[in-house]
């Protein structure tokens, strides 16, 4: 008998309507105010409807919102470290109020219904501070901050209709998620977050991993990143490749996590756990800077930040730096390598970006030479 991980919070949350519902509401959009939201918004509430943020229903109220900035917890106590909100304009704050619902459209299409419960002001100052660290706004996180509207509003949602996701396959809800791991009989699966193409580096912590546990689920996230990230298509087909070449085919599986990157480094590495929580995982890869940018963060921050959370409810697999060693003959790390560091040929992603932007494969010691021939094939693999 396969036991299932708890969802975080000890529910899956589902806020998608029936079709008879939303044929009803639909219907009658012109009875209500509506609002216009970005794909990273639109993105969010599908997130929160198909259980992906569990416990939340909905956008923060203010009492939940000051104690994730604060505490890094939900008012009532669960861990929670990203604020989910909702920002609104002066103008729409002057018309909306509690109690009313508001029809939320993504490029003129209603796709959830907001109760709202509250409105309160933003802080930009507080928020940057709290979430990524500095008010520093070469940081993209904080950046975004300061272009967020004044106030925002709190309340939960209900699901209307999705957007279409570029890539169906991979768009998998943690019910499928769950029913996948069963399937696979998967008692243990441990998560790996990313927003890069592959190297050695990588497989390597993946496959060390995967030797302590059952099965192994590549879940990069897929929406907005900033420029000279790899793009969602050139990192799908690198995966893809990869598993297909050098993984048992029963013991790891691809699926995709549809938000934007927030680059809030510690932070952000909790939130990504508890998501991989709500997919069915047991155990989530950390690894150096995880979800940092820069140089805003130290290398192991995120690593650290895992200490306030000992009822997290998934376990957190610590990996440090890799190397190949040219003495060892194969990639190793501190603990399992005796030789002097003369040895070590590091894995250096810019050195790699810079050996493909010149049409350039990477050497084999730092890259699957098929994952190199799925970069050079796209004229520009990088966001632009």
């Amino acid at each position: 008998m396969i036991k299932q991980q708890n969802p975080h919070g000890g529910k899956l949350i589902d806020r998608t309507l029936s079709s008879e519902n939303v044929r009803e509401i639909i219907s009658q959009t012109d009875k209500f105010q509506s609002m216009d939201v970005d794909i990273g918004i639109a993105r969010d509430m599908e997130n929160i409807a198909n259980g992906l943020f569990s416990p939340l229903e909905g956008f923060l109220t203010r009492e939940d919102y000051e104690n994730v900035l604060s505490n890094k917890r939900l008012s009532n106590g669960i861990p929670w470290t990203i604020p989910i909100v909702l920002d609104i304009s002066h103008e729409k704050a002057s018309i909306i109020k509690s109690g009313d619902d508001v029809i939320l459209r993504y490029e003129d299409r209603p796709i959830a219904l907001l109760h709202v419960e509250e409105i309160y002001d933003l802080d930009k100052d507080a928020h940057a501070q709290q979430v990524f660290g500095t008010t520093d706004k070469s940081h993209p996180g904080v950046a975004n901050t300061y272009r967020m509207e004044d106030n925002l509003v709190g309340g939960k949602i209900d699901l209307l209709q999705e957007t279409p996701s570029p890539y169906p396959k991979y768009a998998l809800k943690p019910k499928e998620t769950r029913k996948l791991f069963q399937e696979m009989n998967w008692n243990t699966i441990v998560g790996f977050q990313t927003r890069n193409v592959p190297h050695l580096g990588h497989e390597y912590i993946q496959k060390t991993a995967l030797s302590n546990v059952d099965g192994l689920f590549i879940n990069p996230v897929i929406g907005k990143k900033k420029s000279g990230d790899f793009r969602d298509d050139v990192i799908l087909e690198a995966y893809e490749t990869l598993i297909e070449n050098y993984f048992p085919q029963e013991r790891a599986t691809l699926g995709i996590f549809q938000t934007e990157m927030r680059y809030a480094g510690p932070r952000e590495a909790v939130f990504h756990a508890i998501v991989r929580k709500n997919f069915g995982c047991t155990h989530f890869i950390v690894g150096r800077d995880h979800a940092g940018v820069g140089s805003f963060y130290p290398p192991f921050a995120a690593h650290e930040i895992f200490s306030e959370f000992d009822d997290l409810g998934i376990i957190p697999m610590f990996f440090k730096s890799f190397f190949y060693c040219k003495k060892c003959g194969s990639i190793a790390h501190s603990k399992i390598c005796p030789h002097s560091s003369d040895f070590y040929i590091h894995f250096s992603g810019t050195r790699m970006r810079e050996l493909l932007v010149t049409g350039k494969r990477p050497p084999a010691d730092s890259m699957r030479p098929e994952i190199a021939d799925v970069i050079l094939k796209y004229d520009n693999p990088f966001v632009e």
